[in-house]
């Protein structure tokens, strides 16, 4: 007979925090998850020809979570101008926030290249359990 209270037979739960955004030159913008859209529906706002990071912060709980990976996927008028996977590792549960910071990228430049984009992040362990699915739209400016 199995104990339903082991740690062993406990599912990981994993919360994502928040995310911030990294730019040379403007203060660290974070957002709580879920994001909160502005007047126009956007989470946020990057300046085109940038240079930007993002990090994580997530919580373990109940159990160790095996090969939590994320997934973001970016599309502008419908299609797809970025897919990343990204394989953060295996984490045990803490009380303290883990944290991810991913490489850095640069937004396009020029005219073509600002407006609204649409998104979705995902993440999601070995054993395909979903921790966070989430759409939302963005925009690239000429200015911050």
């Amino acid at each position: 007979m199995r104990c339903r209270l082991c740690p062993e037979t406990v599912e990981p739960e994993v919360t994502i925090l928040n995310l911030t955004i990294l730019a040379p030159g403007r203060p660290d913008l974070v957002l709580p998850i879920p994001f909160v859209p502005d007047d126009k529906g956007h989470a946020f706002a990057l300046k085109d020809g940038t240079a930007y990071s993002f990090r994580f912060s997530f919580t373990v709980s109940n159990n160790i979570v095996s090969g939590l990976k994320y997934s973001h996927t970016v599309w502008k008028t419908r299609v797809k101008v970025e897919n990343q996977k990204v394989m953060l590792g295996t984490f045990s549960p803490q009380q303290e926030p883990y944290t991810y910071k991913a490489e850095e990228d640069s937004t396009p430049s020029g005219i073509f290249a600002r407006g609204s984009y649409s998104a979705r992040l995902k993440f999601v362990d070995d054993d395909g359990k979903v921790y966070l699915d989430m759409k939302y739209s963005f925009e690239i400016r000429k200015d911050w």
